[in-house]
């Protein structure tokens, strides 16, 4: 079983190289089209193999929406096949993180709780792998404090880090509703830079289709790249009337790092960090071009 994980993995790796060759090539000839098109000088770094992309084929009738990328293949089941989710924990967790966990199970249709125990990071994942699971949901804490959430897309990844601030527990929230297992229906706003779509896409895949007349909403807002999660059920009262009921919980997650592999490989590659100099400028937002919530 692991000489055949390693063999799918170079496989992976292998056709990810072919696509950024393959990208380049493309956007090197499109820049070349552009510029002949609109009857401008060719850019300075293609005018020594201006030749050999003219006589190239290569994209000539392919739009860039059509190329396939390894996202492709990190999900390529998403929407025939309904994920399977495992939720644990840090090790020794207090009894606010396991009632938190608990919690977080019952926001994924088709999730189960594991126990840490004395696993590792490495045996984890393998039993996971093992069994089919999709995606491994790993919560952390700071004296007591839900801070950290890692969530491990398999076999292949992405792996992507989020930051927990606000966190409010179900029995925290008053006339709490009574939650419901139906697979939801999901809202993102404000998710409009290809990062964002990144972002977006991570968490969408958690969730199966669901039903036309499931009753269940989980929203994803993103402001100034804090995206608030919430959970509701509705209820029609009439034609136009609508009761809308918080069942919690909720809490707020920052993205951290998006890393090209599982969270047992320690050197994959990164795809995006949050670096500390981003926190300098207010302005500077990484999942929208716009702060949010604006009507």
């Amino acid at each position: 079983m692991l000489r055949r994980q390693a063999r799918l993995r170079r496989e992976y790796l292998y056709r990810k190289s072919v696509e950024d060759r393959e990208k380049t090539i493309y956007e090197r000839k499109r820049k070349l089209r552009e510029a002949i098109s609109e009857g401008r000088k060719i850019p300075t770094e293609f005018r020594k193999d201006v030749e050999e992309l003219k006589d190239s084929t290569l994209y000539d009738d392919v739009e860039r929406s059509d190329l396939t990328t390894h996202q492709d293949d990190e999900y390529v089941w998403a929407g025939v096949e309904d994920p399977k989710l495992v939720v644990t924990t840090s090790h020794n967790p207090s009894s606010r993180l396991k009632q938190f966990a608990k919690e977080l199970r019952l926001m994924f249709p088709n999730c189960q709780r594991m126990n840490r125990g004395n696993y590792v990071i490495t045996q984890l994942v393998h039993a996971c792998t093992a069994n089919g699971i999709t995606d491994l949901i790993i919560v952390h804490e700071h004296r007591g404090e839900p801070d950290g959430l890692v969530i491990c897309h398999l076999p292949f990844g992405p792996t992507a880090s989020f930051s927990i601030t606000n966190t409010v527990m179900r029995h925290d929230i008053p006339d709490v509703g009574t939650m419901s297992e139906a697979a939801p229906h999901l809202i993102f706003h404000n998710f409009k830079t290809e990062l964002g779509q990144r972002v977006q896409n991570i968490l969408k895949y958690l969730y199966p289709v669901p039903k036309l007349d499931s009753k269940r909403v989980i929203t994803f807002a993103n402001h100034k790249d804090y995206i608030s999660f919430r959970h509701h059920v509705y209820k029609k009262n009439g034609h136009k009337d609508v009761e809308l009921k918080e069942v919690g919980p909720r809490f707020e997650l920052r993205l951290y790092e998006i890393r090209l592999g599982t969270v047992d490989q320690p050197v994959a590659d990164t795809e995006w960090r949050l670096k500390p100099y981003m926190n300098t400028s207010k302005k500077r937002l990484a999942l929208s071009t716009t702060p949010g919530f604006d009507h």
